[in-house]
């Protein structure tokens, strides 16, 4: 997965905008004043962090070796998840659709990693 493929998606949300509020090493997306979505520009193998409900960012990071705590981010509501293939791409647009609603206030179920 490339960085503009994973930017095309999150730009794809209502209101989505990208942001370099930390410099140019880093994009933000946002939507209205808040984040939902960072992407360090230069890393390979792609890397996302993502807003998360406490619960399932548990979940998550007790299944998949490349879902860890948020970078330089809250611990208990955001991940970091490295773009290495383990998750599969539509569990990474669920992930980002479930950051995007926690930021946008949207009603929307919690998804599950069974």
């Amino acid at each position: 997965m490339d960085h503009k493929s994973v930017e095309q998606y999150v730009l794809s949300m209502p209101n989505a905008r990208l942001d370099y509020p930390f410099g140019e090493d880093v994009a933000v997306y946002k939507t209205g004043d808040k984040m939902f979505a960072l992407i360090p520009e230069k890393s390979n193998p792609v890397r996302i962090s993502l807003k998360c409900d406490p619960k399932l960012s548990e979940i998550l990071r007790d299944k998949y070796e490349t879902v860890m705590p948020g970078y330089h981010l809250s611990k208990k509501h955001w991940n970091t998840i490295v773009l290495s293939g383990q998750l599969p791409w539509e569990d990474i647009k669920g992930l980002i659709l479930h950051s995007y609603n926690l930021v946008a206030k949207v009603e929307g179920s919690v998804p599950t990693f069974e």
